[in-house]
């Protein structure tokens, strides 16, 4: 198309993140034609996959709940899920391991997790119910009622505002827990999720002790194939019911007239005319580089830049020869420091010597990932965005991979290093480049409780007619039932807007 078209009826999509794609399937079931446009050679965004000497990685996330959210946008295409991939139950849902030794098996039987806490801290067992309580109270409140909600104005935020103060949304999940369960170690154990959403347990709002009751109610799953088959899935879902998505199609720019969207401008080149845009990219990048020429979007900006990003990651992806018989599809080996540790990721932007580590084995459950005879992992370490103190990472990132490798060894992996015929590492400016995440950070905004619902990106823009967003920068957040409920918000506003054109 040249930049003399006029916009055609149709809807474009920038990203294929799980965001992105459940907003395109919406808005392609719901008869808005639509376009994604993905600028790497594979879509998924965060959940690209690495095909590497024939082992299979999946880059990002590996940790499914609720999967009811995915079956939806199956229902809403008038398709089964179960036609297009399976998915896995897990148990446990994670194995905990601190250093000396001791294991916690996270499970979803309550009969049998209450077990677990009791060999742990017998006294904390009536603590733990009543965190559970809260939990489901917080859960029926913050996800039931407002997961998939657009808040668009501050009086949204206002009506909500009595429940969550009434459920202390205003103080730390780790504050939280802490106030029914005594023991060290089970208080890590029902505040770390919050790191899988890109918050410190510290600061994040206590409304994420929803997550436990997540996960007690709906499961941890694995996708058949890996997280990659899911996106593939997902992928043809939308294919099937008319859509189109483009790779290799990176965006240079919205373009815009009168502060209304006009279309997209490739890197290419190439103009593609629409008047509803959806972001599935990084808000800081599109409001600051996406929109660089459109004035209400410097100080969109601007103030997103100012605000606190989650931390980043560092990635270390191995594929091994043979398999460890006893390790648990999911691991969280926790270093010598939980507070402490987290104040040098989020607060001082220090690499600290120690770390916490998240380790993710699926050929503990799918033997496909890797070739005959191997298995397929990876493991991951918060580290500090690069918005936080200096850190020469092409020196730093060799050094940390073996000293992470050399603990796995040590903890959980014996003759680990042996064993690796396949690697590769992730780190925080990779984000910033393969993913134009702002300043590396892995999850976009931080989950607190002044970065949340209405204080986030806003489903839909104010001041630029067109345009909307979709993913870990709006509303709920980050994780995959957190952007897929936000693909749901996203789609009411356009279709809503759609049937007023």
């Amino acid at each position: 198309m040249s930049g003399t078209d006029t916009a055609e009826k149709r809807a474009i999509v920038i990203g294929s993140g799980f965001g992105g794609l459940a907003l395109a399937i919406r808005l392609q079931a719901s008869g808005i034609p639509t376009i994604i446009l993905e600028s790497r050679d594979k879509p998924g965004g965060r959940a690209y996959v690495w095909e590497q000497d024939g082992f299979k990685f999946d880059a990002g996330p590996t940790v499914l709940t609720v999967p009811q959210v995915v079956d939806d946008l199956f229902t809403a295409g008038g398709k089964h899920r179960e036609d297009y991939i399976q998915f896995e139950p897990l148990t446990p849902f994670y194995r905990l391991i601190w250093p000396d030794g001791t294991e916690f098996d996270y499970v979803g039987d309550e009969a049998q997790l209450e077990a677990a806490i009791n060999e742990f801290s017998p006294e904390d067992i009536e603590g733990y119910r009543k965190f559970r309580e809260y939990s489901a109270a917080v859960y029926a409140e913050g996800y039931e009622k407002l997961a998939h909600v657009p808040f668009l104005n501050i009086w949204s935020m206002v009506k909500a505002a009595p429940n969550l103060v009434q459920l202390q949304a205003y103080r730390s999940v780790y504050s939280k827990v802490a106030s029914f369960i005594k023991n060290e170690k089970l208080r890590q154990v029902f505040s770390y999720h919050t790191l899988l959403v890109g918050g410190n347990p510290f600061t994040t709002s206590s409304i994420y002790t929803l997550i436990h009751t997540l996960e007690l109610k709906f499961g941890v799953h694995f996708p058949r194939g890996g997280t990659g088959a899911l996106v593939a899935a997902l992928v043809k879902l939308f294919e099937d019911l008319g859509g189109s998505i483009r790779l290799n199609a990176a965006v240079d720019e919205i373009i815009t007239e009168n502060n209304c969207v006009t279309g997209v401008k490739l890197q290419s080149g190439e103009f593609i005319a629409s008047h509803f845009v959806g972001s599935n990219a990084d808000v800081v990048y599109t409001y600051k580089h996406l929109l660089r020429e459109t004035a209400p979007a410097k100080p969109a900006a601007k103030k997103l830049e100012r605000n606190d990003h989650s931390m980043s990651l560092f990635l270390v992806y191995f594929g091994i020869e043979g398999e460890y018989e006893n390790l648990a599809h999911h691991s969280i080996l926790f270093g010598p420091r939980y507070k402490e540790l987290l104040k040098d990721i989020f607060d001082r932007g220090e690499l600290a010597d120690d770390f916490s580590l998240y380790l993710h084995s699926p050929s503990v459950s799918d033997d496909s990932l890797a070739p005959p005879g191997h298995s397929t992992h990876y493991v991951l370490a918060p580290v500090p965005h690069l918005g936080k103190g200096k850190v020469d990472w092409e020196t730093a990132g060799p050094l940390l991979r073996d000293r992470i490798l050399q603990s796995l060894e040590d903890r959980v992996m014996p003759g680990l290093r042996k064993r690796i015929v396949s690697s590769r590492i992730f780190t925080p400016p990779d984000f910033e480049t393969s993913l134009n995440a702002h300043l590396g950070s892995a999850f976009s905004l931080q989950p607190t409780l002044l970065q949340s619902a209405w204080f986030r990106v806003h489903n839909r823009d104010k001041a630029i007619k067109g345009l909307y967003f979709v993913g870990a920068g709006t509303h709920p957040g980050a994780g995959i039932p957190g952007v897929i409920n936000s693909a749901q918000a996203t789609a009411g506003l356009m279709e809503e807007d759609w049937s007023k054109t």
